[in-house]
């Protein structure tokens, strides 16, 4: 199997990227696959959420991508089997600018992954709440796109915009982006609200869109302060059922289009 790059994109922050990255890396590797996370946002949060200490953060992807050190000096293993990240911290808001000195700088990412991903089946992206330049290097490095949206009013405004996004790019920069799908998360059957917009969503959209949706949980909260994926601090909850669930789809969804490129 060829390594699959999955950015996790919505340009709105608090949608659950960085939670639905931890999860489904954590899912895809307990099942054998050989992950990579990288941290493309200078919070670093997902770093954190995976235990990984700031004095473990020294060569990182913000090195990587101005050219101070190769990829390979950066990617870290984490507690969990089969699963490697590499981190990020604030100094890589500072590659916003750095980038823009660059020739080519939106296929920054996709060169520098060219050897990493020689040695893994899945690559995920946890991308900065912006469709910035560091998004776009996500895009233009990926297979696909997963897209967490939080089921609330200006849900579907935003998705236009990053689908007009990743358009873009498809028609000038990476031909191959195609959509993974649409992940519905902080799904709450209290509020009708959530159920409007996952209709609208799904009439607009259709199957791009998994029939898994993460409802809110607080053990999904409380996991990162732990450095932990929910997945690993508490199996049985309902969110990391959802994540396990959603990984599955995936896979399922993964293995169909193989298929049918084999096929054709």
């Amino acid at each position: 199997m060829n390594c699959k790059i999955i950015s996790v994109v919505n340009q709105k922050g608090g949608v659950g990227k960085t939670t639905t990255t931890a999860n489904v890396s954590t899912a895809l590797a307990a099942i054998g696959n050989k992950v990579l996370v990288i941290d493309l946002d200078p919070q670093g949060n997902a770093s954190t959420g995976f235990g990984i200490e700031q004095e473990a953060r020294k060569s990182n992807i913000y090195h990587a991508l101005i050219g101070e050190s190769d990829i390979s000096e950066a990617i870290i293993e984490t507690s969990i089997p089969n699963l490697s990240i590499i981190s990020a911290t604030t100094d890589l808001s500072g590659a916003e600018l750095e980038l823009l000195e660059i020739e080519n700088r939106e296929f920054r990412l996709k060169w520098l992954l060219e050897k990493a991903k020689q040695n893994f089946s899945y690559i995920l992206i946890d991308c900065p709440p912006s469709l910035s330049i560091l998004t776009l290097n996500a895009l233009v490095a990926s297979s696909s796109v997963l897209i967490p949206l939080q089921c609330e009013f200006f849900a579907l405004e935003g998705l236009s915009h990053l689908l007009k996004t990743i358009s873009l790019v498809q028609k000038k920069l990476n031909s191959n982006l195609e959509i993974e799908g649409i992940v519905l998360t902080m799904y709450d059957t209290r509020n009708k609200l959530t159920s409007w917009v996952e209709k609208d969503v799904r009439e607009c959209l259709g199957d791009l869109v998994f029939s898994t949706v993460v409802p809110r949980n607080v053990r999904i909260s409380e996991a990162p302060s732990h450095g932990q994926p929910a997945i690993i601090y508490d199996l049985k909850c309902q969110g990391s059922i959802a994540y396990i669930n959603l990984a599955k789809e995936m896979i399922k969804k993964i293995m169909l289009k193989e298929k049918e490129f084999i096929g054709s």
